[in-house]
């Protein structure tokens, strides 16, 4: 491995922090009264309660200690005291890097310290040389924050017990008011790592967060009764910012902490300590690291995506690093079981033969491991594949990494020493960004949100997944806005029908949707195209709003009886969850009347956890199922449901 590196000196920071202090006092007294009248940022003073036994090297110091493959270069965007605590990124539509630094992260294992505030940070490289050179502090009175997002005007924040919204309509980087609860409920007393964390945008136009497994949230509106909220433990949530809508998308894992989509719409996620990687499916109910989920009868859970475990698993616990460290077995292995943070690479910048693969941060091995997604059975598989950077600093503690506008990937380095079950104190005062590129990259042009409609239809077909989906988002903006997309409509229209890349024309089919140009009639025309892709993302738009109207579920019927496709049956199967109990044996039937996928690890399961509930309600037709149902595992667990709801042999 080799590495070229760009240096940044940070004493131009230290400088002008320096230069600060030395004024004289009368001016520092008018400045901050001046910045808290105009509503700006001032510093705190901040405090480590980390005992520094290692010793802490400097930013370029630690810069020296990254590996990466060859024709790679790693650069040092920003370090202390430019940046400090980073825990979660965003990107704006002017190719900004917004950044949460929390400080509020706890000593003890159990609490969060309320005497500090977090902050939000914009950044910005206007001469494109990787390096950021402008920097504003955009919110400092935040508390507990795990994770940010831009767009419809403002910033949204997961930070608990609440996701908050700070509306900026004028866009001059301050917040217009006081933050808006959007939601609340997300338990924040008792847990500190496995908070809420993480809003992304979906490709469904839909905001992405992820939940851990130490508690038990009750999730509403502020105003929700307790009837109205949903419990939720660990999983995927998602919220619709207009229809203000929030469903739990799938459950289990431990602390899922990074999430990504493919180039096909396909949701990914990253998982510690009983496996790492995990494929998305609404209404799939995942492996616990502990405790159970809230139905008792789903007999068994879906194991991860993953055919490996980034650790020397049956031979090694999970627990066993933090007493004696990494065994041979485990760094050859990956380097450990806690990860944090993760990317679908799909830029322009890196070689194609990393296009698609898995990037996730891992904490003991100090490294990105790196998988490849390959379809398999029903589903999908991850594969090992190289590991991508490494560093011998052990101060190292990557946590979120983002592909850019140009392709490049960031990431952020939380900096400080022991993990999450240790109370040894927190280092506040160091954080870096690092950003790997390979050879030239290619700046941005122009902010996305200067352009045209048309153009912004344009960058659906562009290289970088970064420009469509940034463009796909002030689609629907500008929807939400009533503006004239008759023209963008007719575009995306033609890229649809036109293009012969699968990757295109579903992009014109989510942004389509994110204008609300997509309607029944027309999806139900999109399940007789021969794409698998196309034939699962109509299922899940004509089911997005949670309901399945019968002309629907006729045509899904219908669709399942000839369906070769394990992806597409996997999400017919999802749509079980949404119909009344009377009208899911047809459906259940078809699928469970082939023998195809018998075995796979995840379709049986999700037609199971779609029927479950109904074999207790309809013992006539459970019997019925199992007469005509060719999967052993389904006959298996309806049997024993059967038995369970006479109260023979279980429990009710």
């Amino acid at each position: 491995m080799s590495t070229v590196k760009l240096r940044i000196d940070v004493l131009r920071w230290e400088v002008f922090y320096s230069a600060i202090t030395s004024m004289k006092q009368c001016f520092l007294i008018t400045a901050i009264a001046t910045a808290i009248q105009s509503g700006a940022a001032y510093e705190q003073e901040l405090f480590n309660t980390q005992e520094l036994s290692s010793p802490f090297l400097n930013s370029n110091q630690a810069l020296d200690k990254i590996t990466v493959p060859k024709g790679f270069k790693v650069q040092l965007s920003a370090a202390e005291p430019s940046v400090q605590q980073p825990i979660a990124m965003a990107w704006d539509s002017r190719g900004r890097l917004w950044v949460a630094e929390c400080y509020t992260y706890a000593n003890s294992l159990l609490r969060f310290d309320m005497r500090m505030k977090d902050r939000i940070l914009i950044f910005e490289d206007t001469n494109h040389d990787g390096i950021f050179d402008k920097r504003k502090v955009f919110w400092d009175k935040g508390t507990r924050i795990a994770g940010i997002e831009i767009g419809f005007g403002g910033v949204w924040v997961a930070a608990a017990p609440n996701i908050l919204f700070l509306p900026d309509l004028n866009g001059d980087d301050l917040p217009d008011g006081q933050p808006e609860i959007i939601l609340n409920g997300f338990e924040s007393d008792r847990i500190r790592h496995n908070i809420v964390n993480g809003l992304r945008w979906g490709p469904d136009g839909w905001l992405y967060g992820r939940h851990g497994i130490l508690a038990t949230s009750n999730i509403g509106s502020p105003n929700a009764s307790k009837e109205e909220r949903v419990k939720m433990n660990c999983g995927i949530f998602r919220y619709h910012p207009v229809k203000k809508t929030f469903e739990v998308v799938a459950e289990g894992t431990t602390n899922p902490w990074g999430h990504d989509w493919d180039e096909h719409g396909q949701l990914f996620f990253i998982n510690t300590v009983i496996g790492h990687l995990w494929h998305v499916i609404p209404g799939a109910r995942y492996k616990r690291m502990y405790g159970n989920h809230f139905d008792k009868h789903l007999y068994e859970l879906i194991p991860q995506t993953a055919d490996h475990y980034h650790w020397d698993v049956g031979n090694e616990q999970w627990s066993d690093l933090k007493k004696d460290g990494m065994t041979s077995a485990t760094d050859a292995a990956g380097g450990g079981h806690a990860h944090s943070g993760m990317m679908i690479y799909t830029g322009n910048n890196w070689p194609k033969e990393y296009r698609g693969n898995v990037f996730t941060l891992n904490l003991h091995g100090r490294r990105i491991n790196q998988d490849k997604l390959l379809r398999s059975n029903a589903g999908y598989v991850g594969k090992h594949s190289d590991d991508f950077m490494f560093t011998d600093d052990v101060w190292f503690r990557g946590i979120e990494l983002s592909c850019g506008p140009d392709g490049g990937v960031y990431v952020l380095d939380w900096s400080d020493i022991g993990e999450c079950h240790e109370s040894d104190g927190v280092h506040r005062t160091s954080g870096r960004i690092f950003k790997i590129s390979y050879g030239k990259t290619k700046m941005l042009l122009k902010p996305l949100n200067e352009l045209s409609s048309m153009e912004l239809v344009n960058m659906q077909s562009h290289p970088n997944e970064w420009q469509s989906r940034i463009a796909r988002r002030l689609l629907q903006e500008r929807a939400v806005k009533r503006e004239d997309l008759s023209q963008a409509q007719k575009s995306l229209r033609l890229l649809y029908e036109k293009s012969e890349s699968v990757q295109h024309r579903l992009r014109a089919m989510w942004a389509l949707n994110s204008i609300n140009e997509v309607d029944q009639s027309w999806l139900l025309e999109q399940l007789n195209e021969k794409n698998e892709h196309i034939r699962v993302w109509a299922i899940k738009l004509l089911t997005d709003n949670g309901k399945v109207s019968d002309k629907v579920l006729e045509q899904f019927e219908s669709l399942a009886e000839t369906e070769p496709s394990g992806l597409v049956q996997l999400h017919l199967a999802s749509v079980l969850r949404l119909l009344p109990f009377s009208k899911r044996w047809d459906l259940a039937g078809v699928l469970a009347s082939k023998d195809t996928f018998a075995n796979d690890p995840v379709l049986p399961l999700m037609i199971w956890y779609g029927i479950s509930p109904v074999v207790g309600e309809d013992r006539s037709g459970a019997i019925q199922f199992i007469s005509k149902c060719k999967i052993p595992k389904l006959r298996t667990f309806t049997a024993r449901r059967l038995a369970s709801s006479t109260g023979t042999n279980e429990e009710k």
